[in-house]
């Protein structure tokens, strides 16, 4: 049986356009279950292809990096996960809030005994708690020393970083509360790192890419994401459509078999063509399941359509397909040379 290709209306923008391999600051962030972590993995597998070091880093404490990876869990600390085609390495990092507070007052103010002290008087987490956005600053400005920093030789220590970011729910906050911590200290180291995020995350060096899956109240969020990332002047990467279904039925079919027009007495005369005998309570589940199919491929191509038609102009798209029997870390390079048939590259550099 062959798929189809579903129809999109409309033109269909490059899925990776060229200021994308540009970029060195990935953010990859999605509604709540719509596989935004397994993403972030298959985009920094992709990106480290050819020979490029890139850095997978998490700031939520779920240790989905490892999770994904099959790995033990993650320390405060870089260390390699994985290689890729071309003799590419993914390192990965999961951010602990008061561990970079503490890497903070060691680099700025020489705190090192007394920073740990402080950790163990709870200090660290009354500060956080009575500064809210001081932690989300943490975690970015960890992510931001990741981009920016250099090697012996002048050049950057990672061809990019990807950031698996807080759900979309709070993602806009959560990149741009760098503003607001600003504002709130005016002088002082605090204030420069504060800058120093928010000219990054403004900058073409960041790229925000959006993860959903084909139904409804995802591709809400997403385009709602996308317009308050837009409004906020942080560059927008691609939507990232994820666990896309096969079509195996014919587009002329669909609409009727969502509508439950199938003809039993034709699937079972074709399968007898082909030497296959079915009782018939097993044509009858062979007919529910073709209903179920094409109602499933409505629904999608409808939020496909949303998708294609709402934003305007239209967003670059990556499609990942859905994977039999969950992920693991040979799925992970599947998706990611998924990726790379799409067009994702780093620029070589300079």
């Amino acid at each position: 049986m062959t798929t189809t290709v579903r129809p999109e209306p409309g033109t269909r923008p490059d899925p990776w356009p060229d200021a994308l391999s540009r970029a060195r600051f990935h953010v990859v962030s999605g509604k709540g279950g719509t596989g935004k972590t397994t993403v972030a993995a298959a985009l920094a597998l992709a990106l480290a292809g050819g020979g490029k070091r890139v850095l997978l880093v998490e700031v939520e404490g779920r240790q989905g990096i490892a999770q994904v990876f099959d790995t033990a869990p993650l320390p405060y600390e870089e260390r390699r996960i994985a290689v890729a085609p071309g003799g590419g390495e993914v390192r990965a990092l999961a951010v602990d809030a008061e561990a970079a507070l503490l890497e903070y007052f060691e680099m700025f103010y020489r705190l090192g005994v007394a920073g740990r002290t402080l950790r163990r008087m709870g200090a660290i987490e009354f500060a956080t708690t009575l500064a809210p956005g001081l932690r989300d600053v943490l975690l970015t400005g960890k992510a931001k020393e990741c981009v920016t920093r250099t090697g012996s030789d002048g050049l950057p220590a990672y061809d990019a970083v990807v950031l698996d970011a807080p759900p979309t729910g709070r993602l806009v906050s959560f990149l741009d509360v760098t503003k607001a911590m600003a504002d709130l200290a005016r002088v002082g180291p605090i204030h420069g790192q504060a800058k120093g995020v928010e000219a990054l995350i403004h900058s073409p060096l960041t790229a925000v890419h959006l993860v959903t899956l084909l139904s409804d109240l995802p591709v809400t969020e997403t385009l709602d994401a996308a317009a308050e990332l837009d409004a906020a002047g942080i560059p927008l990467g691609s939507v990232v459509v994820n666990r896309m279904r096969e079509q195996w039925l014919p587009d002329r079919s669909v609409t009727a078999a969502a509508g439950g027009r199938v003809d039993a007495t034709r699937i079972r005369n074709g399968l007898q063509s082909a030497g296959i005998e079915l009782a018939p309570t097993e044509i009858d589940g062979l007919v529910a399941e073709t209903v179920e199919h094409a109602v499933a491929v409505e629904g999608e191509t409808a939020a496909l359509r949303r998708l294609e038609t709402e934003p305007t102009p239209p967003l670059p798209r990556l499609t990942l397909p859905a994977l039999l029997g969950g992920v693991d870390l040979g799925s992970l390079y599947e998706l990611a040379e998924s990726m790379t048939a799409q067009g994702v590259h780093l620029e070589a550099r300079r």
